[in-house]
């Protein structure tokens, strides 16, 4: 992965929606995507099944600056993205159990090789988040999750742009989180996000429907029926 072509922080969800939703609805966005029942207590009673509480407060600390509750539509909160991640990490994507991870791997090689490092992605969000909380209690005297959304930003702005020193096998930390971020917000609720299709709804996107093609050449004009789950459920 690389983290070149990855829109900037500092910037309106509006902005960060109209970058990516239309992608996102074409599915061309690479989702895991491990299928798991929703989970529908409150998110401040979600029981994490991968991350530790530590991790849990980065995670949900780090997609409410990706997508802030500020501005138009739904938060990355709202959406349920953190539940997403973390049941995605504690299924076969987390261990990727089905990936191909036998060596040679060159950290230090071109991001368009390929994925360049034996750790699983559940084992870079793990040693990333550690990394980060590190440096920030050691420069900012406080780990990720407890600084205050400014600093939150430029943390992130500078892990994006590799100012932000990780080992080489974590490089792919920040777009792997960019994009399990966004995977959550514009995927199907039954893998834990886009809760109650709230993302679908905001941007027009019809979801699972059958047959919609009566409306495709109606530029411009409002879908007027609302999403469909792949489980029959309507918005």
């Amino acid at each position: 992965m690389s983290d070149q072509h990855l829109p900037p922080l500092k910037h309106s969800r509006r902005q960060f929606l109209a970058a990516t939703a239309m992608t996102a609805a074409a599915g061309a966005l690479p989702l895991p995507l491990y299928a798991a029942q929703p989970i529908e207590v409150p998110l401040d009673q979600y029981k994490p099944e991968y991350l530790n509480l530590n991790e849990w407060a980065f995670i949900m600390a780090a997609t409410a600056r990706l997508i802030p509750a500020e501005g138009n539509g739904p938060s990355a909160h709202e959406a349920r993205v953190p539940v997403y991640i973390d049941r995605q990490l504690a299924s076969k994507y987390g261990t990727a159990a089905d990936w191909y991870m036998q060596g040679p791997h060159n950290p230090a090689a071109d991001p368009f090789l390929g994925y360049q490092t034996p750790l699983t992605p559940a084992q870079i969000y793990r040693q990333g988040i550690e990394k980060i909380n590190a440096w920030c209690l050691s420069n900012r005297g406080k780990i990720f999750s407890e600084l205050d959304p400014t600093q939150q930003d430029d943390v992130l702005t500078d892990l994006q742009k590799g100012k932000l020193k990780v080992p080489a096998e974590l490089r792919d930390f920040f777009s792997m989180l960019l994009g399990n971020t966004k995977e959550g917000y514009f995927s199907d609720p039954k893998y834990g996000g886009n809760h109650k299709m709230l993302a679908w709804s905001y941007i027009g996107f019809p979801g699972a429907r059958a047959s919609f093609k009566e409306w495709v050449d109606q530029h411009n004009v409002a879908y007027p029926l609302g999403p469909v789950s792949i489980s029959g459920k309507r918005a």
